[in-house]
């Protein structure tokens, strides 16, 4: 006898499964059978959870960023301001297996997003909360207020930026020279 798996269960295994279908064969194989079959589901299964593959997408997105808060929010408040900053921004950047997946759902549902309007609200919280963290590294790093808004708009661009370079290295190449670069940028923020 099977099993009986409750809704917020079901949504995990079939949120992990998604991710994977979409990292591995990108936005055009994330389809409610692609999904079921990922997860060894009968589809009328992955239906019950997300009725449409819109629903489907719109969770996908939002897992993997409420991964990389719930990492953001352990870092440690009692750490030293510019340490606790280097911490947050390190954790937005691919530096292992799972935030490159993460990053690659991210883009593939963030571009989608700009043509599908039921994954726009997705996109922008996204969107918010990276501002909402910049805002944070800035304050904490000691920017004077009056150029805040300015460095972390110029920060979430470096993260950006540096997502992109650093998720197309070659296999068993380090990320190495990013950190360096967000240290560098972190030193240059500090108040002179």
């Amino acid at each position: 006898m099977a099993r009986s798996i409750d809704v917020g269960e079901r949504r995990r295994i079939v949120s992990d499964a998604a991710a994977r279908v979409l990292a591995r064969n990108g936005l055009g194989a994330l389809s409610v059978r692609g999904v079921a079959a990922e997860a060894g589901l009968p589809p009328s299964t992955v239906r019950y959870v997300f009725p449409t593959q819109a629903s489907v997408r719109t969770h996908a997105l939002e897992t993997v960023f409420d991964a990389t808060t719930r990492r953001v929010d352990a870092v440690p408040e009692t750490l030293p301001d510019r340490e606790r900053a280097r911490r947050i921004l390190l954790e937005l950047l691919p530096l292992d297996e799972e935030r490159l997946i993460e990053l690659d759902v991210y883009l593939a549902l963030g571009n989608a997003a700009l043509t599908d309007p039921a994954l726009r609200p997705a996109l922008d919280r996204v969107v918010s909360d990276m501002q909402q963290w910049t805002e944070q590294i800035v304050r904490l790093v000691g920017v004077p207020e009056a150029e805040r808004v300015f460095e972390a708009q110029r920060l979430h661009a470096l993260i950006d930026g540096l997502a992109m370079h650093v998720s197309r290295l070659a296999p068993g190449e380090s990320g190495d020279w990013a950190i360096r670069v967000l240290d560098r940028h972190l030193d240059g923020l500090a108040p002179r």
